[in-house]
């Protein structure tokens, strides 16, 4: 079987990594987090039976968040009995797992309403972790507030700002700021829970999730106050190796490809790049560009005067086939002619999103 190389040239930097140690919480031991039907824990299926592993139960995973976030629902949902491992920072997860203090990452990559999360697709162009599955997440947000607070006592709601914005009618029609009400954003869902159960913050209300209410004690005063109730979050699972595609598995399984890749100016060049998939029928599903962090502008030089040039870009695609497709290997080798930096950053089952328990009488 050919193989695929996973790199080309680095572009400006890109692989230079921060390697400083910033510690992740150890989950509290009191509560459990939730467990899922084994069924439907598709990454961790395919995520054993490609490293050999006896089950997930052997794995801690970090996400970013305080117990009870959508992201630590996520790892369960991905890996029905690992070790939940909490991160206050995106980037403290990475860490976690390329300093070998979590086995895995389940982090946020996008969401049906909000769109992009622009800083984890920047973390995996600078982290060398690999994609080695993905699930998507069902968001069902409830606001909630100390037990015996009354709706009307409400004088300020606190949320992740893509939290506040998905609930946005929600709150303009039953909280206001006509009526003087604060919507503050905060850095996670379950910690604004968290933080007003524990300094017991009177008149003061949380958008999270239920599973955060049970956890903080907190009384859910309304639920299911998204805007639009097909809100789905994709994550992704990152580990320090690649999980290799069995041909032999009797799975069935459908694989995902992500890619990240650089291109030379020139007219067409994005159309050329595009092409090598169009070609050969591969179904593109995610097409993303980011600034070059470490190089973002293209300048002329005229003597001693510098004038910009244009905005220097990478770009994230996701297609349909994995790496041990034959269709697909040629697909790359042609757009490695055509891109001077390209990595594959993971090839891994695709997971089907289970909507039907979701209403779309409200959308």
């Amino acid at each position: 079987m050919l193989r695929v190389p996973t790199d080309h040239a680095s572009p400006a930097a890109a692989a230079a990594a921060a390697h400083r140690t910033i510690p992740c919480a150890r989950p509290a031991r009191a509560r459990t987090a939730p467990r899922y039907s084994p069924a439907r824990t598709v990454v961790a299926q395919a995520d054993a039976a490609g490293l050999g592993l006896v089950g997930s139960n052997e794995l801690r995973v970090a996400y970013q968040g305080a117990p009870g976030a959508y992201s630590e629902q996520a790892c369960m949902l991905a890996y029905d009995e690992c070790e939940p491992v909490p991160c206050s920072q995106f980037e403290h997860a990475f860490l976690a797992v390329t300093e070998w203090r979590a086995d895995r990452a389940v982090l946020p990559i996008e969401n049906s309403l909000g769109g992009s999360i622009h800083r984890n697709y920047d973390l995996l162009l600078k982290y060398r972790l690999h994609i080695v599955g993905e699930v998507g997440l069902p968001i069902n947000h409830c606001i909630m507030a100390l037990p015996g607070t009354k709706k009307e006592e409400i004088v300020c709601v606190q949320s992740h700002p893509q939290a506040l914005a998905q609930c946005e009618n929600y709150l303009n029609t039953h909280y206001p700021n006509s009526r003087g009400v604060v919507h503050q954003a905060t850095d996670d869902t379950a910690d604004s829970a968290k933080r007003i159960a524990q300094e017991d913050i009177k008149g003061y209300a949380a958008i999270a999730s239920r599973r955060a209410a049970e956890l903080y004690d907190m009384e859910i005063l309304d639920e299911g106050i998204q805007d639009d109730k097909l809100n789905v979050t994709r994550f992704v699972a990152l580990a320090r190796e690649p999980v290799p595609i069995k041909d032999d598995d009797g799975s069935q399984r459908q694989y995902k490809t992500s890619i990240v890749f650089t291109l030379k100016e020139g007219p067409g060049v994005l159309f050329k790049a595009l092409s090598v998939f169009a070609l050969r029928d591969i179904n593109l599903t995610k097409l993303e560009s980011r600034p070059m962090r470490d190089a973002p502008i293209v300048t002329d030089e005229a003597g001693s005067v510098q004038k910009l040039k244009r905005f220097n870009f990478v770009f994230y695609c996701d297609f349909v086939g994995g790496t041990n497709d034959a269709t697909v290997q040629n697909a790359l080798r042609h757009l490695g002619e055509i891109a001077p930096y390209m990595r594959v950053l993971g090839s891994y089952p695709m997971h089907e999103t289970d909507l039907s328990h979701l209403s779309t009488k409200d959308v």
